[in-house]
């Protein structure tokens, strides 16, 4: 039996672009195997950081319609007549569907057989879908009125497309991140990887700093205002333009090999500049190619151990049989994954429920409790009005948080050497949670606003080091395989993983949305919110150090 090896990341520089070898203590002296039986998994080639930018740029776009969507759903959702007591129930739909069928769509996504790749055309459909959701829920009452003449049933239809449109918005935007996510994984090598999240950290700051920006404006008075009709109209605009051209970049970064295509040895050397022997399999040392020899290399779990072992057990390739993975295979799999796995997942639902109690009530927090003013009464009294300057604050605030965000994941790198990820990990939870706790109990402006750095670091923590912690599993997952010359059973690839992961975040809004809200009217007063973001992630803090394994 043949045992199926991998080339430790410190060797790659040594290997031949259409060679790879075998070092003497892989080869297992007492099996019997023919000529060229032994392999190499080669890792993909280096990306530039102009491809690495190139593939981040969707999460620019897609943190600014995050950002406009911030800005205006609440009044779009209010000024076209949607009862307060249901509000809360609008940003529960999209959260619970993704809870469901998160990790259904990241391991659907392990087995396409797409020509263009995997994760692209999954890419491609969340694209569309948020660009109608936003279409929808920033010009479905414009569409009404010009269709439907009836008051009663304009206002009935204005509500179902609002709704509907901020649910797709939405529920695409959160599926969008896994395949995002596994695309970098697939296509990177270990150390691309990091610097491809770390990427993709700085242009998710950047482009929620502007998407804050653009909604700080005041559109109304200006030459694209008059001309588009409306604030609403300039920022959909804006996001979907943005958003449009930078999918389009994204989506040509960096070519993905279609999963199982085998490559024709004749025009590897086509390919070089691409995939510089990615996704083949090595040549054997006597020189003769067979076409099983090249074949592209899966980052799925199942497929790569069902590889290992067809080759293994000298199995042709018409006698693999494709194992899909069914709702209820899938379930299993995910309750039995590994315990630093599901570990990493409880620790990212801590984090983001901190992160969004926080998040989604600060500038509230900042017109009742910073600057005392009062959102129910008239809208022309003081207080009203005491309260409006302090949500424009507010949402200052975020816009520090966004550029936070962006600086921090820069600096992770130069932090990343001294404290590794599980130091990242806890520093970020760390200081969020002291934030949080400093603004809760002395709330003024100047502090709260420096404050709000700590949010920025909490964000890029949790956009980078879970998934960072991932690769790494995986990594030294399949070394170990690969030096044991064992094949597992597991049915996880990097795309359910990464589904599971997201799958927490929207298990935080269930939480946050069914609880936070009951909490304040409880306390009487948003002040509780923030005290308990901050319990609950220096809760995350102790998880992280007790419970989250060390990566070297």
């Amino acid at each position: 039996m043949t045992r199926l090896t991998a080339v430790p990341r410190d060797d790659f520089s040594q290997l031949p672009q259409t060679k790879t070898r075998t070092s003497s203590e892989e080869v297992d002296s007492t099996s019997s195997r023919s000529d060229g039986e032994m392999f190499a998994l080669v890792e993909p080639p280096r990306r530039s950081s102009v491809r690495l930018i190139m593939h981040g740029m969707v999460m620019f776009g897609r943190e600014f319609c995050y950002a406009a969507e911030g800005a205006f759903v609440t009044p779009v959702l209010l000024s076209v007549g949607l009862p307060r007591s249901f509000y809360s129930l609008v940003w529960l739909i999209s959260p619970i569907l993704g809870f469901v069928l998160q990790p259904i769509v990241g391991s659907a996504s392990d087995y396409c057989r797409s020509k263009w790749g995997r994760r692209r055309p999954y890419i491609l459909v969340m694209g569309v879908l948020m660009v109608v959701g936003m279409t929808l829920f920033l010009n479905g009452e414009a569409f009404v009125i010009a269709v439907i003449d009836d008051r009663k049933q304009r206002q009935i239809w204005g509500i179902l497309i609002t709704i509907f449109g901020v649910v797709v918005f939405d529920f695409s935007t959160d599926f969008i991140d896994s395949p995002i996510k596994a695309y970098l994984f697939d296509v990177c090598s270990h150390q691309d990887k990091e610097r491809g999240l770390h990427f993709h950290a700085l242009l998710t700051g950047l482009g929620g700093a502007l998407g804050y920006l653009a909604g700080a404006i005041e559109w109304n008075h200006t030459i694209l205002g008059r001309i588009l009709g409306s604030e609403y109209q300039v920022i959909y605009v804006f996001a979907t333009t943005i958003f449009t051209i930078v999918l389009i970049i994204h989506l040509c970064s960096i070519p993905e090999i279609p999963f199982g295509q085998e490559v024709d040895p004749q025009k590897s050397n086509l390919l070089e500049n691409n995939t510089s022997g990615y996704g083949t399999i090595a040549s054997p040392a006597n020189g003769h190619h067979d076409s099983n020899f090249y074949k592209p290399r899966s980052f799925s779990v199942v497929e790569e151990l069902e590889d290992s072992s067809q080759i293994a057990c000298n199995k042709p390739p018409n006698e693999k049989v494709q194992k899909r993975i069914t709702l209820k295979s899938l379930i299993k799999a995910l309750f039995s994954m590994p315990s630093h796995y599901r570990y990493l997942c409880v620790s990212h639902l801590i984090g983001w429920t901190a992160f969004l109690s926080t998040m989604l009530f600060f500038t509230d927090f900042m017109g009742q409790i910073v600057y005392s003013g009062d959102p129910y009464t008239n809208h022309s009294s003081t207080s009203y009005i005491t309260y409006e300057r302090g949500v424009e604050v507010g949402c200052w605030g975020l816009c520090i948080n966004a550029i936070s965000s962006a600086l921090y994941s820069y600096l992770q790198k130069g932090l990343l050497p001294l404290i590794g990820l599980k130091g990242l990990y806890f520093v970020g939870y760390f200081l969020f949670g002291l934030g949080t706790g400093l603004i809760g109990l002395f709330p003024n402006v100047t502090s709260t606003l420096v404050l709000c750095t700590a949010f920025g670091v909490m964000s890029s923590t949790l956009y980078t080091v879970p998934y960072n912690l991932i690769t790494e599993y995986h990594r030294k997952e399949k070394m170990q395989r690969a030096k044991d010359g064992k094949a597992s059973d597991e049915s996880r690839g990097k795309g359910s993983d990464c589904a599971a992961l997201t799958a927490m975040v929207q298990l935080a809004q269930i939480l946050v949305g069914a609880g936070v809200g009951a909490l304040v009217n409880l306390a009487g007063t948003v002040q509780v919110v923030v005290i308990t973001s901050s319990a609950i992630s220096l809760i995350g803090c102790c998880f992280v150090s007790l419970f989250i394994q060390y990566v070297q």
